[in-house]
């Protein structure tokens, strides 16, 4: 029989990912790990907007839904 390992997942903009080292600690690690400036964002976890102060101390865990809404500029 093999072992299997089971891996983080959690649902961002509709599409699971899944974190085979871990899910990140917060919003701000999320962030860092997609390469998303976070002054260019509104993140919404689970239907809660979060306030970009809170990006810090927003804990993360499995399962959860992650909507992240870029501001692009033009005209």
């Amino acid at each position: 029989m093999r072992f299997c390992e089971r891996m983080s997942a959690m649902t961002i903009n509709g599409v699971q990912r899944q974190f085979p080292q871990g899910l990140p600690a917060n919003l701000s690690d999320l962030l860092r790990q997609l390469d998303i400036n976070a002054a260019t964002v509104v993140a919404e976890v689970d239907g809660q907007i979060v306030e970009r102060r809170d990006y810090a101390s927003a804990v993360l865990r499995e399962g959860q839904t992650i909507e992240l809404i870029r501001f692009v500029g033009g005209g």
